[in-house]
Formats: structure tokens, sequence, C-alpha cells
């Protein structure tokens, strides 16, 4: 997968799929499947360390994370979140965050929101970061929208969006998520742009969807916000063969002769 191959898939109305994972297990695991693209997102604050948002995370969190995917993804293309305010700095230090997070392997950086970043994407895709945007839902600014609710549902805030989209689209984005939007806000966007979109909790109409590992594999029953479906009951699965372990040791099954050195 690059950056050409998402127009590619836009223009040929393929559906592109991305999963957001945070550690080399489950990008050894995901490598071995047909997604497309793997996304260390700044969630990783709060699935991997527990934190309450994403505001958390640092760019020596998300470093060490995209490092650890890397090692484990193959040839997987793989975006990393700028975390909070580290490209709302000065273009030295917004630069020094992206130049990070690709040497410790990123394919590309994703960023939240369109005003006040516009120049710094031009720079980036200029110095030859491929860049992702990321609208409607920007979980950085939750304190600023009052909580993590669905966005673009007046007419008003839905111009915005479509405008912060064609201005991410003319800075030089190759490809925009949106989260939490309307379905029909999220189509009209996606046969607006020339480039791909990919949707999460944004309905059926972008170019591709995007879920996390976790939450796709029902890691977590507690969290189940309604754009999230679930695969399989993984915390139950993980729960019977963890019993299954202890079992095993109490009725002698484990180790076995086989198991002994």
């Amino acid at each position: 997968m690059t950056v050409l191959e998402f127009q590619r898939k836009k223009r040929e109305h393929e559906k592109i799929s991305m999963v957001t994972c945070y550690d080399y297990t489950s990008a050894k695991l995901l490598a071995q499947t047909s997604v497309d693209c793997l996304l260390v997102g700044d969630s990783v604050a709060m699935t991997m360390h527990g934190f309450k948002n994403t505001l958390y995370a640092t760019i020596e969190m998300m470093c060490t994370h995209t490092a650890a995917v890397s090692r484990g993804a193959g040839e997987k293309f793989i975006v990393s979140d700028l975390p909070f305010l580290s490209y709302r700095k000065s273009f030295t230090d917004s630069m020094h965050a992206i130049q990070l997070l690709m040497q410790n392997g990123a394919n590309a950086v994703k960023l939240e929101g369109a005003d006040g970043n516009t120049d710094l994407i031009k720079h980036a895709v200029q110095s030859g970061v491929p860049v992702m945007g990321h609208l409607g839902l920007t979980p950085q600014s939750v304190h600023q929208l009052g909580g993590y609710k669905v966005q673009g549902k007046t007419d008003e805030t839905a111009a915005k969006l479509k405008h912060d989209a064609r201005a991410l689209q003319e800075a030089g984005c190759f490809c925009i998520v949106l989260e939490c939007v309307p379905a029909q806000l999220a189509a009209d966007i996606t046969r607006e742009l020339s480039i791909p979109t990919i949707g999460i909790g944004a309905g059926a109409e972008t170019n591709g969807q995007v879920l996390v590992y976790q939450d796709l594999l029902g890691m977590d029953k507690s969290f189940k916000p309604k754009f999230v479906k679930t695969f399989m009951d993984g915390s139950g699965h993980i729960r019977k063969a963890v019993e299954s372990y202890i079992n095993d040791i109490h009725s002698g099954e484990f180790p076995l002769h086989e198991h002994s050195f």
C-alpha cells in the first residue's frame, strides 16, 4: 500500500480498510491479513495506558508505539498520529515531531483539524511527508467540543466541515478521516473530494473504514459506542483460555512431560 494506492482505490471504487493498533504482537498478526493500512492512534493513551482521553499521549509515547508496530507490520502502510499540541508549536518544533514519527517507522502522519494547520501540512508535504487529515469529532479538542458528540448536525457546522475538507485537500493531504459525522454529510464530502475519506461513525459511503483492533475484537465489553461492530468475543475467549490454564495447573495437566526439560 502506498499513497498512490489510496488514490487508485478511490478512483476504482475499492474500499480501504484501516485498523488502529499499538504494539508489535498485534501488528505481526495484522501483517498476515489483507488490511490495507495500520494506524498508530493517539487513542493508545486510553486503550493501552488507561488514561481518560487522548490528551495524555506524548510524542515519546507515540514514537515508542510506532516503532513497535513498524517492527511487526512487515510491508503494511503505517500512519501515526501527531499527539496533542505537538503540531501547534513553532514550525521547527512541529516538523521535529513529524520527523521523529517518520524515523520511528511511520509512512505518514495524521493530524486533527484544518484551522491553523494548512501551512504546516503544505510544508510537510513539500518536505516529502504524506499527511492524513482528520475532521468531525477530533478527540484532542474534546474539551472545546463539550464531549464526544456527533459533529456537523447543523447547516452551519456541516458547511464548515465541507470547507475544512476542501482546505485539507488543497493543502496536500492524501486522505481524510471523518469521525462521528452524519452519514449523508460524510457521503457529500466524499463525493466532493478527489482524495479518499476513511470513516469511523460516518456511515457507509466513505471510501474506507477504520476501527481499533481491541474494539473490533471485543476486548472491552464496557466500551461499546454505536459506531463499533465487534467481530468476536475477545474478552470472553481470553478469560476462558486463562481459566483453562489455571485449571490445568490445579489438576496437574500442566506442565506435562513434554513441557519439561
